[in-house]
């Protein structure tokens, strides 16, 4: 094998080509995409108002809870996912076996537990979209329909990021 970690390939210098056809790399990127469209459909139209009453609600049942959290793994998972971008460039230069584990196992964590979340907010938005009523929302239906879709996409693509960091 290639030594703890990996540690045996350390040094080297940095091919973008080769890095960006990893993998990896590509299942984090993509788990990148699916946060944000869940983020931006949530922040964009998940709220909404009653013609005759501007105060904003969530689409989701008025359920503010479902759009927080929607918003706040789609947030987290986003900006994990540049940081782990940005270890996946630097690992190969990392030589320290201890270093390398620990980065690992927090990839291994990090992903499990999002994969986890993810599945939890893909069943809160959906239990929570199939209880809304048609006539309360007018404009954010295709985009609470697009956060449920890529919640969904997402418990894949960070399981599939858990698998590459196992």
């Amino acid at each position: 094998g290639g030594g703890a970690y990996g540690a045996a390939k350390a040094g080297g210098t940095f091919d973008l080509v080769r890095f960006v056809q990893q993998p990896q790399v590509l299942a984090r990127i993509v788990s990148a995409v699916f946060a944000l469209i869940v983020f931006a459909c949530l922040v964009g139209d998940g709220y909404t108002s009653l013609p005759e009453d501007p105060k904003l609600f969530c689409i989701f049942n008025g359920n503010e809870d479902a759009c927080r959290y929607g918003i706040g793994i789609g947030v987290l998972a986003f900006l994990a996912c540049i940081f782990f971008f940005m270890v996946d460039v630097y690992f190969p230069q990392i030589s320290n076996t201890t270093d390398r584990k620990y980065l690992v196992l927090a990839d291994l964590a990090f992903s499990g537990l999002w994969t986890f979340l993810w599945f939890i907010g893909f069943c809160f938005l959906t239990n929570q979209w199939s209880w809304t009523q048609p006539g309360l929302v007018y404009i954010g239906a295709d985009s609470a329909r697009a956060a449920i879709t890529f919640s969904f996409f997402s418990i894949f693509s960070w399981g599939l990021l858990l698998t590459f960091a196992y």
